[in-house]
Order: C-alpha cells, then structure tokens, then sequence
C-alpha cells in the first residue's frame, strides 16, 4: 500500500516550473466548475484535463497512491446499496465517487508538481488584496506553511503507532479486556498535543512565525497561458453540459 502524499516528483517539466500560485487557482476553478455543474461531460473534461497535464508533468503511474483493497470492497457496498433504488440511482452514486475521484486526484496532481515550500508564498501573493482590509494574510500563509510541514509528520505518527499496535500479543488483542480503539484514540491525542507543544515551544523560541521564505517567483507568460488552458476547459465543461442536458 503506497499513501505517500504531498511529495513533488522529480522532474523538470513545463508544469513544474510554472508558479504555485497558477497552480492553485488552475485547481480552484476546476473544483468551483465541479461542484456548480457535477455533470459526467464536465467531470470528462476535468480528466481528460488531468491527464494531459499527468503526461506534460512527466508524473509515472507509480505516483498514484494505491489504497488498501477494503476501500474498494466500500465503494462496492456503496453501489450495491444503491442498486434497490434504480439504475438512475447507481449512476448518481457513480458520478459522486468519480467527482470525489477527480477532486483528489487534482489536489494530487498539485503536490506532485509543487514544492510544499512555494506554497506559502504563494498564498501570501494571492491574499495581498486582502492586507488592504487589515486581514493577517501573512499569518494565515505561515499556518498553512506549517500545516504542509506537520502533516507528513503526523502520517508517520500515526504508522510508528500502528506498527507498535501490530507487535501487541494477538491474544490480548483478542481478549474481551481489549481496549484497542481506546488506545488508538488515546495514543493519538497524545501525539497531537505532544507535538503541537513542540512546535509552538519551537517557534517562541525562534521570536515567532517571522517571514516567509522562499524563492521570490511571480507569474510570467507560460502561466497566463496555463490559466487560459484551465479557463477554455471549464468553459467547454459548461458548453458541453448545457449542449447535452
């Protein structure tokens, strides 16, 4: 099972070197698009989107996470639910999971093109209208810089804690004193508090959050072409959905 997440691929493509803030908006609008019009023509242009940009970006196909088969035999479960209440009514379920799908996949194909370190920055730029209004943009942009930070962190956390969980003795994890999911949550807690006190001892101690940082990049001509690419596509996702009904 691979659940590596937010790790950029190693390669130099078009896509990696445009700038992060295109990158976020070139998945913002694609998403606004999917949940205004979740119609299978627009959810065929956002993955036909995906795909070229996957094969522009150079991504292998050994990026793609592959869950665990349970997750699977759920989305099964789901259908046949769904299976008493009509053909319309597996259809819908299949059109939501594959919204979810494309939604995913785009968020991915965002952390496999961007270093996590340019998305601060880039958040801090395309907030800056908002400091006019005397909004903490620059502190939201360093909480979601740290966020990016803490979360590989708090997968590994929790596969330390599971793995210790699996060397338990299978007979008291199959006693009737098992209190297993207790501990779980127990344990989790624990870890959450024990390293966000870390991090906040950590970043008094530096003086605060201070700035961010990062290498100065802005928008040039090959992400206003981007955009444009992203934009024509929503705009036939939602030609295609009228033209179709």
């Amino acid at each position: 099972m691979t659940t590596v997440v937010l790790r950029q691929v190693p390669r130099t493509s078009p896509i990696h070197r445009l700038w992060a803030g295109t990158k976020l908006i070139s998945v913002l609008l694609p998403s606004i698009l999917l949940v205004v019009a979740p119609s299978w023509p627009t959810i065929g242009v956002i993955v036909a989107l995906l795909v070229v940009t996957a094969i522009v970006a150079r991504v292998p196909p050994t990026a793609i996470p592959r869950p665990p088969i349970w997750i699977w035999g759920l989305f099964v479960i789901g259908a046949l639910i769904n299976a008493p209440l009509g053909f319309d009514a597996i259809l819908l379920f299949l059109r939501a999971t594959t919204f979810a799908f494309v939604l995913l996949g785009a968020s991915m194909m965002l952390g496999w093109t961007t270093s996590m370190s340019d998305i601060a920055p880039a958040v801090a730029v395309l907030g800056y209208p908002l400091k006019k209004m005397r909004l903490p943009v620059d502190e939201w942009a360093a909480t979601v810089a740290l966020c990016l930070r803490s979360l590989p962190l708090l997968i590994e956390e929790m596969r330390v804690m599971n793995a210790a969980r699996r060397l338990r003795p299978k007979s008291v994890l199959n006693s009737a004193a098992d209190n297993s999911i207790v501990d779980l949550v127990t344990a989790t807690m624990s870890i959450a508090i024990r390293r966000a006190t870390e991090m906040g001892e950590a970043i008094t101690a530096r003086g605060g959050t201070g700035q961010i940082t990062a290498y100065p990049s802005r928008p040039g001509m090959a992400d206003a072409i981007a955009l444009v690419v992203v934009a024509a596509c929503c705009a036939l996702g939602i030609v295609l959905t009228v033209m179709l009904g």
